[in-house]
């Protein structure tokens, strides 16, 4: 095991910033021994979740953990360690007509912070979190020993796993399922909306789609307030990709991914340079409604093509800020959030909403639950903090909950994690900020 190291750690929103010693290792004996030498211990991937989480006294990254164990190709059914990314599952399984039941807006996350985070994308009202498609895993627990989990074996662990952000213990390696696909390729429509009436209108239309979100425009106001553009899509048939598409269906055109140089200045990102761009992203889909075909990668990951993209919040960093709505009251609480950030003058560009569908009850650390979630990001200020304990305080009233692989800042009363978590020894930054706030 290499020497311990303090160093500069932080997750992709550079925010919060702290000076900890990790350590890596592939080897399950040095593992136990590092767990066993030392309290308050947490795991982490590839450090692309928002916020805190993480973040502790002592971490371990899986980043070495990074082998595939098998694929088995008639079936679907890849095992990996965890700090195998989603991007590298992809790499392996979209050529073979594989694709991720599940997948987060990014693919650069680590199979381990997939489970421990629970993960959802756009499809959740159609086919649920990450986790439904997990069929094992491996766990190093408190105790340093490697046991096995899944709904017959350990399912205690298994769904206390599911969503715990590290507090059970280190997921060693992970077995989990895959969907049969023709073609790398999206069947999208995109259609604007003017207000949030009509975008909730659009939602319930759509519900047959298998994945849904939208772009909204949290700068807006009045009978505007809303304004956003939906997007549904379908895995295309090869069938119906034009022919040009059809010859290599299954395999993408190597793209050029720039690249942010540095940190871009504080005055760059304000309130200003935000409506333009949402002004310029509204307008440049000049029809009501669009249809097209386009790659796994443009409309699952739009932001993984810019390499560095977080630098563009400056040196101060950014949050992410995810909450979901109950149904029920889904309309009236989203009303209630983007006017109070439209009159904070604290805008989003990056602003997407999305429908949940049935939260499963044995999953009771996972974030989703019916209704509406809208996530958001936000360039760290001084009137932040203020924003963001009035937007707990709309969630909070509406019966809502956060999203703890997001949260840096929110009260703890909205978070819902570990049962045990005051007797674990796998402690973060996270875990003790909430039980301090209790």
């Amino acid at each position: 095991m290499k020497p311990n190291f303090v160093q500069k750690i932080t997750n992709w929103g550079n925010f919060p910033v702290v000076e900890k010693e990790m350590k890596s290792d592939d080897s399950v004996s040095k593992i136990k021994q590092f767990v066993r030498e030392n309290n308050e211990v947490i795991a982490r991937g590839n450090g692309r979740c928002y916020g805190d989480a993480s973040l502790g006294e002592h971490i371990f990254s899986t980043k070495r953990l990074n082998k595939f164990i098998s694929f088995d190709r008639i079936n679907g059914i890849i095992e990996c360690e965890s700090g195998v990314l989603l991007s590298e599952v992809l790499e392996v399984s979209v050529p073979q007509g594989y694709f991720l039941y599940v997948t987060p807006g990014t693919k650069f996350v680590s199979v381990g912070g997939a489970i421990a985070s629970d993960v959802h994308g756009k499809n959740h009202h159609a086919e649920g979190c990450f986790s439904e498609y997990v069929t094992e895993f491996k766990l190093l627990n408190e105790n340093s020993e490697v046991i096995t989990c899944s709904r017959e074996e350990n399912p205690d662990k298994f769904w206390a796993t599911i969503g715990g952000m590290g507090l059970t213990g280190i997921i060693l390696s992970a077995k989990f399922k895959l969907k049969n696909i023709e073609s790398a390729y999206i069947r999208q429509e995109s259609i604007k909306a003017e207000n949030l009436d009509e975008v909730f209108r659009l939602f319930d239309e759509s519900e047959d789609w298998t994945y849904n979100v939208a772009w909204i425009d949290c700068f807006q106001k009045g009978k505007n307030l809303g304004r956003s553009i939906l997007m549904r899509g379908e895995h295309a048939l090869k069938a119906e990709l034009p022919s040009n598409l059809q010859k290599k269906s299954l395999k993408l055109k190597e793209k050029f991914k720039p690249t942010v140089p540095f940190y871009f200045p504080g005055f760059v990102l304000n309130a200003l340079t935000i409506k333009i761009f949402n002004f310029l992203y509204y307008n440049k889909q000049t029809k009501k409604q669009l249809n097209n075909f386009i790659d796994y990668e443009t409309f699952f990951y739009p932001l993984d093509i810019i390499n560095d993209w977080n630098k563009i919040y400056g040196k101060s960093g950014f949050i992410q800020y995810q909450m979901v709505i109950p149904k029920d009251n889904g309309k009236e609480g989203m009303r209630q959030i983007l006017d109070t950030i439209a009159k904070s003058g604290n805008g989003s560009f990056l602003a997407v909403l999305k429908l949940f569908g049935k939260d499963n009850p044995l999953a009771y650390n996972s974030f989703p639950k019916e209704g509406y979630t809208l996530a958001l990001d936000f360039k760290v200020n001084k009137g932040l903090k203020k924003l963001v304990d009035k937007l707990d305080t709309i969630v909070e009233n509406f019966g809502g909950r956060i999203y703890l692989t997001k949260d840096s800042m929110s009260k703890s009363s909205l978070t819902n994690y570990l049962q045990n978590v005051n007797s674990s020894k796998f402690v973060s930054l996270q875990h003790k900020r909430i039980i301090n706030n209790h």
